[in-house]
């Protein structure tokens, strides 16, 4: 299918955005209310706006990928609006219903499937947004809230290739802190990640691994993305991801790849891993593969993990290894209507 506007070969992640933008209102008096679908703008706010001063903001990340037919469905959106709203009941934000929800992701997809080509490996990725808009800075949730809608076209989110990655264990710093809000999608849980990317990437590293804020030994996420751990080999491989203990983001894809391990024959489990039986199982060929997946990075595989003075480790042979190949081709094969969808986690446009 050729794209209606002229893309580069590879739209890379992030800024090639589309034609449109799905905008609503709420308001306490009339509940939401004014929903459209516009060109592509750029927003006026008053700078005492709330959202841009306590944080009242939430969002979603899904894709829409061209299936075989040359038709375009979402990937189990209905999981992001159920999660869009546990984000904001813990931000005191007004609940979206998840009819709303759908109703702005169908139209800007159905206003811009055209832009995304037939590629294997691109996708239409999708990015739904909350913020308060209270003109008022007193210290208090804000009453008035806008929703939007925009998408832009992505590549692969490391670049086209599917290359394992290097990561450097972070005990400088955590991501969330029990009770915290590192359990749902909200705009500050991310940029005081950036520091400890940004030393990642100092000491040679794409990514950084989070630890427990207690005592910074269990494993919890790889950005902000769920890890995997795989055990021994072949169908008999045992695939583990950490277990959801209210600081980790309950992934949708950390979900699907449980049920599709365990479809495959695996045998799925969730249990806590700390770094040093990461760096022991390596050491002696108990885990055999490590991978981090997540909306925008689908199967990522780690090579090599960087702990400081601790000393640095391969996972494997550093390359991707044949579990984490198998099941990101069978999540990529369900994605574009490859594979059988039996659970109808593909939400076709009507």
């Amino acid at each position: 299918m050729t794209s209606l506007l002229e893309k580069p070969a590879s739209p890379g992640h992030g800024d090639a955005f589309t034609r449109h933008l799905y905008t609503m209102r709420y308001s306490p008096e009339r509940g939401w209310y004014d929903g459209s679908l516009r060109p592509m703008e750029s927003l006026s706010l008053h700078p005492a706006t709330i959202g841009l001063h306590y944080g009242q903001v939430i969002f979603e990340g899904m894709k829409a990928f061209r299936q075989a037919d040359g038709s375009i469905a979402v990937f189990r959106p209905w999981e992001n609006a159920r999660r869009f709203r546990r984000s904001a009941a813990r931000l005191a934000m007004p609940e979206l219903p998840e009819h709303l929800y759908m109703a702005g992701v169908d139209q800007v997809v159905a206003a811009d499937q055209g832009e995304l080509s037939d590629h294997p490996d691109h996708s239409l990725y999708l990015r739904p947004l909350m913020f308060g808009t209270d003109v008022n800075l007193m210290l208090r949730p804000s009453e008035d809230y806008r929703f939007l809608v925009l998408a832009f076209t992505a590549g692969g989110f490391f670049g086209d290739e599917v290359r394992p990655v290097s990561v450097l264990i972070c005990r400088s710093q955590s991501r969330a802190m029990p009770d915290g809000t590192g359990d749902v999608k909200c705009a500050a849980n991310y940029a005081p990640s950036f520091v400890a990317q940004r030393q990642a990437q100092e000491a040679g590293c794409q990514q950084v691994v989070w630890l427990d804020s207690a005592e910074r030994r269990w494993v919890e996420e790889m950005g902000g993305m769920n890890l995997f751990f795989v055990r021994g080999s072949g169908p008999d491989a045992e695939v583990s991801t950490t277990p959801l203990t209210g600081t980790l983001l309950p992934g949708v894809t950390r979900d699907s790849l449980l049920r599709l391990a365990a479809r495959l024959g695996h045998r799925v489990s969730e249990r806590p891993v700390t770094v040093d039986e990461w760096r022991a199982g390596c050491g002696s060929g108990e885990i055999t593969e490590v991978f981090a997946c997540g909306t925008a990075a689908v199967l990522t595989p780690v090579g090599t993990v960087r702990d400081g003075d601790r000393g640095d480790w391969t996972v494997g042979d550093g390359e991707m290894g044949p579990v984490t190949r198998t099941l990101r081709q069978a999540l990529v094969d369900l994605q574009h209507g490859r594979a059988a969808d039996p659970d109808g986690w593909l939400h076709h446009l009507r």
